[in-house]
């Protein structure tokens, strides 16, 4: 998949321009979400305690999650503005990762309720009132939907966003079916089938989750993003660069799921001038594999991490990643 933002040879460009307007706007997005959420949130609790409906409980249990999920994706995107600091060196941009993360941990403790819940239900049938759950489900529907087209305008590239966008949308389903399930209730007043959708709800959100949470802790494990190959790169580095001989000891990982950042050693051949070499892969990384931030360490000879006196990094470094022509 080729990257989505155009880094240009400067390589800085996408942190401070794009994403910098994304940012603002994306936060006022999840702000305004997160009121609608929690606004209707109340009155679907209200409404699902005075019909009986464990499908409207179910959705307020999920927007109220969604409302604090929301507001913390807020909170993510306030800090991810503030410069780093002494201690947070790459500043607060993975705050938004972690949100994502702990976000589909919350999903899932709501979802194993509402099928816990369901089954006592199957169990012992409880009278639901299908009229006026039918207004509440509908209403909550509506508030879904308005939210959705709020967030569905922000930043798709950010898992921040997409766990904003992934909360409404569960939300949109759990009104869906509480409606549906109010219409068969009303309908024939077989109330088995109000625990039945709430279940099918529940298990739909439960994979849902399972995908952000699998992305976020990957980024959180510093994996390589799934846009890029670091094998790939290191060979197209030794093509491409005059006077690169290897490159080893090769780290790519992304700060928060859109800024990518690299550290190498570059094995350069004898004569080479070293600043020109580390510019050139530099520029490279930057303008072909959308990697914004890269630290490169120039070699001449044998590496450096390979020196006796060296044992513990050597050790560590090899644990990393094992070189001389290999690219673990």
């Amino acid at each position: 998949m080729a990257h989505s933002h155009d880094h240009g040879p400067g390589g800085h460009g996408h942190s401070h321009g794009a994403g910098h307007v994304h940012g603002s706007t994306d936060k006022k997005r999840v702000l305004i979400a997160a009121c609608l959420t929690a606004g209707f949130m109340v009155a679907e609790a209200l409404g699902g305690l005075l019909t009986g409906s464990l499908a409207l409980l179910a959705d307020a249990g999920h927007m109220l999650a969604d409302a604090i999920a929301l507001g913390l994706a807020w909170y993510a995107f306030h800090l991810a503005g503030r410069p780093a600091t002494v201690r947070l060196t790459y500043g607060f941009g993975r705050v938004k990762t972690l949100v994502a993360y702990t976000n589909g941990i919350a999903i899932f403790a709501i979802a194993l309720w509402i099928v816990y819940e369901a089954w006592g239900r199957l169990m012992a049938p409880a009278p639901v009132l299908g009229g006026p759950m039918l207004v509440v489900a509908t209403a909550g529907l509506l508030v879904n939907i308005a939210s959705f087209f709020v967030l569905h305008g922000g930043d798709r590239e950010s898992l921040n966003m997409r766990g904003a966008i992934l909360h409404v949308l569960g939300d949109l389903l759990g009104s869906a079916a509480a409606i549906a399930a109010a219409l068969v209730i009303l309908a024939t007043g077989w109330t088995p089938i109000d625990p039945i959708l709430s279940v099918l709800v529940s298990l739909l959100i439960l994979w849902t989750a399972w995908s952000l949470m699998r992305e976020a802790a990957h980024v959180l494990l510093e994996g390589v993003p799934a846009s890029l190959d670091r094998d790939v790169i290191a060979k197209d580095l030794e093509v491409a660069v005059k006077g690169v001989r290897e490159v080893h000891h090769m780290h790519v990982w992304s700060l928060d799921g859109s800024s990518n950042m690299a550290t190498l050693h570059a094995c350069l051949n004898d004569g080479v001038d070293a600043h020109s070499a580390v510019s050139a892969i530099k520029k490279r990384l930057a303008a072909e594999h959308g990697i914004s931030h890269a630290t490169v360490e120039p070699e001449f000879g044998h590496c450096a991490d390979d020196d006796d006196d060296h044992d513990h990094d050597h050790d560590h470094a090899h644990h990393a990643a094992p070189h001389r022509g290999h690219y673990h």
